[in-house]
């Protein structure tokens, strides 16, 4: 079959592929896995090198065909493959539950196990344990009916989760504002305003258009003098895919989570589970529900008191109650009066290509890795870049694709997410390769994008991700790179390179003026530093939030009432929210991590890898933030590992204790 989707041993044709390839590409890797399967346990006496590295390799091929087909439906979604996926999803969905519910395959790596286990090295051992644990939680001891119902249930849940980030998307399409006046735009910065002037040039309208993506969104938030196009903005971004808005009801992702909440909770009680939030734990660090919520409610309590303070000074400095949508610009304010220095006043210096330069160069001094982009490779838009990562010996050991700027057809936010999974199997090897993704201000012109430090703090907590992913030294796909990884372990590589952009030893490798090529001046260099406790106290208790209203939503689910999600969100801010909501806001319409993501009862996985990335940074404070042996032992214990090692013992062996809280309040100076 001459498919580029089937063309796995180089490089995803990202240039060639097209819609209608998606599908023949799929079924024919299914049919060829499904055929393969059924020989593979028909053996009397399996063992890991004729069972489980074969099924390895299975999955691998199967990751390679789908890999690209989700991802372009992420970043170029056209009607037709939006079509093609919706068209996917379900196969894959069926494959995966078949898969999961195979009695004999279940049988054959229990014998495997059973027969071998003690002559099995760790990383084959964890591949056997992971996967017993996951065939007991995709039912395969169910009784048939039992069985049947789960497959449906699954299939029901990929369906609903695809249609409501195609809602999010598409009500985001819909909006525009359209501004002739030029008095509305004081405050904005010049670059917002020629993107804005160039869009509507392109739509044949005058004056300014502003889209509702995310770059935008944040601009006009933390910029715009005019309250009433902050109201607009905000009020279109918060009602995404609800039945309030600008698209009131055109979008609306409420019957959808209706559905997906009762869906979730049969699916964990047929699997013997007393709520979804209970399921969910049984593959990570955290071992108990009331372990997350008392961990939330600790940190809510401990950071409540200077929340309130830190509201409370907004609202002196702004000389008024303040709304929702006053939040981001009075902060904005707030913080260049106290330390004379605005998120938009930075951008000039941090012009992409040299944030790019020294995050290759620090990862260059940390691991000994270097960073060349490769032109010739086929992408999937002109402004994507690809790089490979080559070793002190001058040996590619992983790559990564970069796809930076916002556009109309891409989902907002930023991902690292997997092209290619690693592998060292009898049937072949492969290096890893990642693909990252942003959504940053496009470039205008010869002129480079221009990132706010936040931005510039986003891409490196992607590649941290990718990072994890491409330093894996595991022969597995299953466990290799974030593969096999407890989810609530899986932000501590993307939190704990956060931390470098901080470091005013890092800060002028990261930094150059667009025009002058000057460095970040050391006293803006130091007022910077001291903006990273503004406002600390509000930012944690608005992921606080969050994860609360995730979590007690699932943990706390009950068939005969329904979804409550407007009185479990309201629940949760009377108890931990020092900002007041505004009436209109639908959040949890547009909140695609837990409804459409893998975060379901899982948002609190962002904190609590945080107290993680806050500790292991400790260790390049005590020793120095280049250290090499300290970045060795990093990547020995936590980034090569992968789902190798469990999470609490990767992490023991790299700090050489349990985690401690401690310095992750004093590093946002809620502890003081």
């Amino acid at each position: 079959m001459n498919n580029p989707l089937l063309q796995l041993e180089s490089l995803p044709a990202f240039d060639r592929i097209k819609a209608s390839d998606a599908r023949p590409a799929l079924e024919h890797v299914l049919a060829d896995n499904r055929a393969r399967l059924a020989q593979l346990t028909a053996q009397s006496t399996p063992t890991f090198a004729s069972l489980v590295a074969p099924v390895e390799e299975l999955s691998y091929r199967l990751s390679r065909v789908w890999s690209p087909i989700g991802h372009l439906n992420a970043v170029a979604n056209s009607a037709e493959m939006r079509a093609a996926y919706n068209e996917c999803v379900p196969l894959l969905t069926a494959y995966s539950s078949e898969l999961g519910q195979n009695a004999a395959l279940q049988a054959g790596y229990g014998y495997v196990l059973q027969h071998e286990g003690g002559e099995l090295d760790p990383a084959q051992r964890k591949v056997l344990e992971n996967a017993l644990r996951d065939f007991r939680l995709a039912g395969v001891d169910l009784p048939a009916e039992r069985k049947t119902r789960y497959r449906e249930v699954v299939q029901q849940l990929a369906r609903l989760a695809t249609k409501f980030s195609e809602n999010v998307l598409d009500a985001a399409r819909a909006y525009t504002r359209s501004v002739t006046d030029h008095a509305e735009l004081a405050g904005l910065p010049a670059n917002a305003l020629d993107r804005a002037a160039a869009d509507a040039r392109e739509a044949n309208r005058p004056g300014w258009l502003f889209k509702l993506d995310q770059p935008t969104y944040m601009t006009v938030m933390s910029s715009a003098e005019n309250p009433q196009l902050r109201r607009d903005i905000y009020e279109a971004w918060v009602t995404r895919a609800s039945e309030l808005g600008p698209s009131a009801g055109r979008f609306d992702n409420n019957p959808i989570i209706a559905e997906i909440l009762p869906l979730r909770h049969e699916l964990a009680q047929l699997l013997g589970f007393q709520s979804f939030a209970d399921f969910a734990l049984a593959t990570r660090m955290a071992k108990s529900s009331k372990q997350v919520i008392a961990f939330l409610g600790d940190l809510a309590r401990r950071c409540l008191p200077a929340g309130r303070q830190e509201f409370s000074d907004l609202e002196e400095f702004a000389g008024r109650k303040l709304q929702a949508w006053d939040m981001a610009f009075y902060s904005e304010k707030l913080q260049e009066s106290r330390f004379k220095v605005s998120q938009e006043a930075l951008r000039p210096y941090f012009p992409l290509p040299k944030v790019l330069g020294g995050l290759f160069a620090l990862t260059q001094r940390l691991y000994g890795i270097s960073i060349r982009e490769r032109p010739e490779v086929g992408v999937w838009h002109r402004s994507v870049k690809y790089f490979d990562l080559v070793d002190a010996h001058g040996e590619p050991v992983a790559g990564f694709y970069l796809d930076p700027y916002s556009r109309t057809e891409k989902r907002s936010g930023a991902w690292m997410d997997e092209c290619v999974a690693a592998k060292s199997l009898p049937s072949g090897k492969a290096l890893p390769v990642a693909q990252l993704v942003c959504n940053f201000t496009a470039p205008i012109g010869a002129a480079p994008s221009l990132l706010t430090h936040e931005e510039v703090t986003t891409l490196f907590h992607e590649f941290g991700h990718g990072l994890h992913h491409m330093l894996t030294r595991v022969a597995y796909p299953s466990i290799a790179g974030i593969n096999g990884v407890a989810w609530d372990a899986v932000e501590l590589p993307s939190q704990f390179m956060e931390n470098f952009v901080w470091r005013a030893e890092v800060l002028p490798l990261i930094s150059a003026h667009v025009d002058t090529g000057d460095p970040l001046p050391v006293d803006v260099l130091q007022r910077l530093l001291g903006t990273r406790t503004f406002n600390a106290a509000l930012d944690t208790l608005r992921q606080i939030e969050l994860a609360s209203f995730d979590f007690e939503l699932h943990a706390s689910f009950d068939p005969n009432v329904g979804a409550k999600v407007a009185e479990t969100l309201a629940a949760v801010r009377r108890r931990v929210a020092v900002v007041p909501a505004a009436p209109f806001n639908r959040m949890a319409a547009s909140f695609a991590h837990i409804f459409a993501g893998g975060y379901a009862a899982g948002y609190y996985s962002y904190k609590w890898a945080e107290v993680l990335a806050a500790d292991a940074f400790e260790a390049f404070e005590e020793a120095g933030v280049f250290d090499s042996a300290t970045a060795a032992r990093f990547r020995d214990s936590i980034l090569a590992r992968g789902g190798s090692l469990d999470a609490m013992d990767a992490f023991v062996r790299f700090r050489g204790r349990q985690p401690d809280v401690r310095p992750l309040l004093k590093q946002t100076g809620i502890a003081a």
